[in-house]
């Protein structure tokens, strides 16, 4: 890619993230030196030979490395550093307000860290992150979907709402998707609807169209991760329209991972072009070598959206925030005066 005019606008823009994994955003650097304190063998002992290990082949591929780097973190020390590098990274990038997803399953089974333990550490972090550079988070916990006994799905919901007081807002649904449809989470996401916790899972990235269809139905979702597969089925993109459900997309991981060929096939344009509302966002952005900043410069050189095609991207991720509603609005109105500066 050659640079574009907009990178200084793309720079300084304030923007807002809704699909990022705390795990996935580890730089090497960082995952090197949780290894070795904790005694973990890695594929690599260098930052080259990580990012060689990164190449991803496959959906399966990344998630078997998606479980190793996870089984590096064992303490709530590890958590609140990589927390503490997230948040000042998301700083960095002008990112004023993240919409974070965390596995806490899987630590809680790899280290025995209890639910509250972890969620402590995170807002450890995030206060820190909040006072010094002024950037807020909320926390959406996901599920692997592979995991059994599903009613580990239910256990994760119920500590979900136990941490609704505490910074988290959503119920999040992550891992391999085919085999493992919606309908099997019902139970889970009943908890937390009825709780009023949000309904944010991942779908339509490696299933189809109609896994999209039973994560909105069944599931009450109201924002999507990817979603990309709604195109091949009409019906279903009115039901996103109809419903006014959200797609977060994350161009740069669905090209790393095979589900699109290239960048210049990525269907975000049509995604748009559909009426259906979409952010934008980098996902795993270590383990993808991306970051949200990057994916605005992708979308600009890639997808050739100018600078207000770009704003109101930035300005729909507050608008489809699960922030209460004043918050949320205020910080709309912030956004909407800084790019009337800009």
């Amino acid at each position: 890619m050659t640079a574009k005019p907009h990178d200084t606008f793309i720079a300084s823009m304030p923007k807002a993230e809704l699909h990022v994994h705390l795990e996935g955003s580890v730089q090497p650097e960082t995952l090197l030196a949780l290894a070795k304190r904790n005694s973990i063998e890695l594929p690599a002992t260098d930052v080259a030979g990580l990012q060689e290990w990164f190449l991803f082949r496959d959906f399966d591929h990344f998630i078997e490395i998606y479980k190793k780097l996870s089984t590096c973190i064992r303490t709530p020390e590890d958590l609140e550093l990589i927390m503490h590098d997230f948040m000042r990274g998301q700083a960095e990038q002008n990112i004023r307000y993240t919409e974070l997803t965390w596995t806490p399953y899987t630590h809680f089974e790899n280290a025995a860290i209890p639910f509250a333990d972890q969620l402590e550490a995170l807002n450890s972090a995030r206060a820190h992150a909040e006072s010094e550079w002024g950037v807020l988070a909320r926390y959406i916990p996901d599920y692997s979907r592979d995991i059994r006994p599903l009613e580990n799905a239910t256990t994760v919901a119920q500590w979900a709402v136990e941490g609704a007081s505490d910074g988290v807002v959503a119920l999040g649904l992550g891992g391999p998707e085919l085999g493992n449809p919606p309908r099997l989470f019902e139970d889970a996401y009943a908890v937390a609807l009825a709780a009023d916790l949000a309904s944010v899972p991942h779908q339509g990235e490696t299933d189809d169209a109609t896994s999209i269809r039973d994560a909105i139905e069944l599931l009450g979702a109201v924002r999507i991760g990817h979603g990309i597969r709604c195109l091949d089925d009409e019906s279903v993109v009115r039901l996103i329209r109809d419903r006014n459900v959200t797609l977060d997309v994350c161009p740069t991981s669905n090209v790393c991972l095979g589900v699109v060929p290239s960048m210049e096939q990525h269907p975000l344009p049509r995604l748009m072009d559909a009426g259906i509302s979409v952010t934008i966002a980098s996902d795993d952005p270590a383990l993808f070598s991306t970051t949200l900043t990057d994916e605005y410069r992708a979308a600009s050189i890639w997808f050739g959206l100018d600078e207000q095609a770009l704003a109101d991207l930035s300005i729909n991720a507050v608008r489809t925030s699960l922030l209460p509603h004043e918050e949320r609005t205020e910080l709309e109105r912030a956004f909407t005066a800084e790019f009337d500066s800009l």
